[in-house]
């Protein structure tokens, strides 16, 4: 095998995270000498997925090197089921389950191969009027990959069934509106609310050129207050407005400047793509598999991947070598010259001062259960909803100070578990032990609505470091010195944010200079001899 020394390089990527993949996509055509790196033994960085068995390898991982991802805290559940519990946690690492009569047949759900599952660290989904999604049609890299579509919202009312085996998990759970006819179908909403929130959609539904715009003194305000002052929104309205916008902070924490323009983004994202949904999830892993196709087109185009290498140290020295004057040390010790250097803060050593502080509990959950009644069809020609996303605000969990608690549902159409079983991604922005107690909280209710055939069978939960969206400034790279730039932490949204796209541009730029037009972005035509990459 040829060394990694033996060649100059152009561009060196650290991570194989998606913002770093898109790069590695974007430069597949250009011709440069790529090389792109990941420290893992893995793909996907804070974007991976994995089977359950390399679940387990990265608990390991994380715990026994800390600090050197944005994860920590990691551990991994498997649960027992006895007849008055069936939720009841058993023991770590303990997947034998409860002991049962001699002679007695098991029938209780069981967990399926390893291989079986694609778990997901990020499982963010995109919304159908995404920007990605058009780069992954021009690039024409959309071809290798499968999207299904994200269903419904809903909330978690606070009001326990008495009876949950016969009225199933809608009877806590409230359906958020979607567009008018789901307003005024909707049995839950007095007729007075109904009119006060068609006033609020059909403002924010405006056209730019309108002229009724917000003032920015107007949307400096906290959501509620925004809501409640301008449009007399009932306070039993406040949540479902809220969770359209996806925000991890509560109601109060989000500025109607961040809430409006999400909830615009999600309302007319509806139908874009057919009838009935504005979201979707792409199959077996969501980012992660988005982010292996574009490698494999950066591969395609000449470029070289190496797992299990990281960069150990690096100089910037332009007098050594003019045309190649980053000089990077890797951990196989080999030592490699390159043009230009971009990574991650995880990725690019010395950046211990970017590191983020912004943290969320997160957790995954396989069950027992499909959750039929939270996947309707709503809408004629609707395709069959495969994910869908619950908000549970923090009073209904006992917590009124809290910030909400998202479950996202997916079942086994995104190819994330077998039949008759669901993954439910958990994620609230507290980080540790207060979260991950809410986050329990929130699935113990959702399965208790759902009745006693629904079961955990195994869960994993990890604090993650990065960014929120709401934090009043946009992703930018970090120059840090004239070759070596460094993408900043990944986002914890729920939803792919776009500005993504536009910094992912801007490295590009740097890197290619005026050597193509800047237009051209991401616009590829077919190979020759073949449809795809």
């Amino acid at each position: 095998m040829e060394s990694l020394a033996d060649t100059t390089w152009d561009v060196i990527i650290a991570g194989t995270g998606l913002s770093q993949s898109l790069l590695a996509l974007a430069l597949s055509r250009s011709g440069k000498k790529v090389l792109q790196l990941d420290q893992n033994p893995h793909y996907g960085g804070p974007d991976a997925a994995f089977s359950l068995d390399e679940a387990q390898e990265w608990v390991t991982s994380v715990n026994q090197h800390p600090g050197r991802s944005p994860f920590e805290d990691a551990k991994i559940c498997t649960y027992q089921h006895p007849p008055d519990s069936p939720r009841s946690p058993q023991s770590q690492n303990d997947s034998e389950g409860s002991e049962r009569p001699a002679g007695t047949p098991d029938i209780r759900p069981k967990l399926a191969a390893s291989r079986t599952y694609t778990l997901s660290l990020s499982p963010y989904f995109l919304y159908t009027r995404s920007a990605l999604i058009s780069i992954l049609v021009s690039s024409k890299v959309y071809r290798q990959l499968e999207f299904v579509a994200l269903g419904s919202w809903w909330i978690h009312t606070g009001i326990q069934a008495a009876d949950a085996n016969q009225s199933g998990a809608t009877s806590i759970f409230h359906r958020v509106p979607g567009n008018r006819e789901d307003v005024f179908a909707d049995t839950h909403i007095s007729m007075k609310s109904k009119r006060t929130l068609m006033r609020f959609l059909r403002h924010i539904s405006k056209s730019p050129d309108d002229g009724d715009r917000d003032s920015a003194e107007e949307l400096s305000v906290p959501f509620s207050e925004y809501l409640s002052s301008k449009f007399s929104v009932p306070g039993d309205l406040l949540h479902a407005l809220h969770s359209l916008s996806l925000s991890q902070k509560s109601t109060q924490d989000t500025s109607a400047e961040y809430a409006v323009p999400r909830v615009q983004r999600h309302l007319s994202s509806i139908g874009t793509m057919g009838p009935g949904f504005g979201g979707v999830v792409s199959k077996y892993g969501g980012a992660s598999e988005i982010l292996q196709v574009a490698c494999r087109a950066c591969a395609v185009g000449g470029g070289a991947v190496a797992l299990a290498i990281g960069i150990q140290s690096l100089k910037d020295e332009a007098s050594a070598d003019e045309e190649h004057p980053v000089e990077v040390q890797l951990t196989t010790g080999e030592s490699v010259r390159s043009k230009i250097v971009v990574g991650s803060v995880w990725d690019l050593p010395g950046q211990e001062q970017s590191l983020p502080s912004a943290q969320v509990a997160r957790s995954i959950t396989i069950v027992s259960s499909s959750f039929t009644s939270l996947f309707p069809i709503t809408t004629e020609g609707q395709p069959l909803p495969a994910s869908t996303i619950l908000m549970f605000p923090g009073d209904t969990l006992s917590h009124p100070q809290s910030p909400p608690v998202y479950l996202q549902i997916n079942s086994s159409d995104t190819g994330d578990c077998p039949r008759q079983q669901s993954v439910i991604y958990g994620s609230v922005a507290l980080p540790g032990p207060e979260g991950h107690t809410l986050l329990e909280c929130a699935v113990d209710r959702l399965l208790r609505a759902e009745g006693s055939q629904s079961m955990i069978l195994w869960s994993m939960r990890y604090t993650q470091s990065g960014r929120f969206s709401n934090d009043g400034s946009l992703p930018t790279i970090h120059k840090r010195s004239a070759h070596v730039y460094c993408f900043p932490p990944s986002n914890l949204d729920l939803s792919w944010e776009d500005e993504v796209i536009d910094m992912v541009k801007e490295a590009w730029i740097r890197i290619v200079g005026d050597e193509v037009d800047h237009d051209d972005f991401m616009i590829f035509e077919d190979r020759e001899g073949t449809s795809d990459d």
